[in-house]
């Protein structure tokens, strides 16, 4: 416990500042972070990110996290989605290269594994990067994830009887996930009370309520994943706590969902 504290508080004393300041460091701070969970997933996979499929994935990965303000990088003839296509083309081409030792499943695991963080942490820095309220809206999502891992486990702990989901993960609780949930609203009530952020209360509760529940099915998300490679945790980057993906699994869910929630009710 001493361990996983510790490596909390020096954790976020390294990540608050470049929350809180924002703009390019806070980018290079999220393609750092993207780059790492994707060695993690790769690493279950046992494909290696010094490779030719590792390379390609890294750079469609860095492409996909571009913020808007940055997309002039590309020039005029070049979107996203065509330097996507262009690497399922390459990768595609690997497996006969490689006489399928890279398979097409390789292919399809590693466009996924590129979906999945690339969306996610994309929507980390175009939140953050929201004119208004920005960084109110990313310390709201961290401290939801925060407070609903918390309160689930109380609430688990203490009353917790009915299993969730025992294939994916044993110790968790339907009373804990409820639990979750509840204390997540209460805490995005005061959270809008002293910010004023999500307009209104009714708002607040509605977009909570959805943001806890999927942040949990994120973090089933990975921990289906880790079964299915047979692995504890992600990677041992944060001493107690594990990797990247680890740590990031709920906020992968959350900040995309977030920013839609946004535009469709704020």
């Amino acid at each position: 416990m001493k361990q996983r504290i510790l490596t909390a508080v020096l954790a976020a004393a390294v990540f608050l500042p470049f929350v809180i300041y924002g703009e390019l460091p806070f980018t290079i701070m999220v393609y750092l972070l993207g780059s790492i969970a994707l060695y993690e997933l790769l690493k279950m996979k046992k494909i290696s990110l010094v490779s030719i499929p590792g390379i390609v994935s890294l750079i469609i990965l860095w492409v996909l996290l571009l913020p808007t303000n940055y997309l002039s990088i590309l020039g005029d003839k070049f979107s996203k989605d065509e330097f996507a296509l262009l690497a399922l083309l390459l990768l595609l081409t690997y497996t006969v290269v490689t006489k399928n030792k890279f398979t097409f499943e390789d292919v399809g695991f590693l466009v996924i594994a590129i979906f999945y963080l690339g969306i996610g942490f994309y929507f980390l820095i175009e939140t953050r990067n929201i004119p208004v309220h920005g960084l109110e809206l990313v310390f709201f999502a961290l401290l939801l994830i925060w407070v609903t891992d918390s309160g689930a486990y109380f609430v688990g702990r203490a009353m917790g009887k009915k299993k969730l989901w025992p294939e994916i993960s044993p110790n968790k609780t339907v009373e804990g996930a409820v639990g979750g949930v509840l204390f997540a609203v209460l805490f995005a009530c005061i959270y809008h009370y002293f910010t004023g952020v999500l307009d209104n209360y009714v708002t607040v509760t509605f977009i909570t309520i959805l943001l806890s529940i999927f942040g949990q099915i994120g973090d089933l998300v990975e921990s289906a994943l880790k079964r299915h490679y047979q692995v504890k945790d992600s990677g041992n980057i944060l001493p107690g706590h594990g990797g990247i993906l680890d740590r990031f699994d709920s906020l992968l869910f959350v900040l995309p969902l977030l920013h839609f929630l946004i535009r469709l009710f704020v």
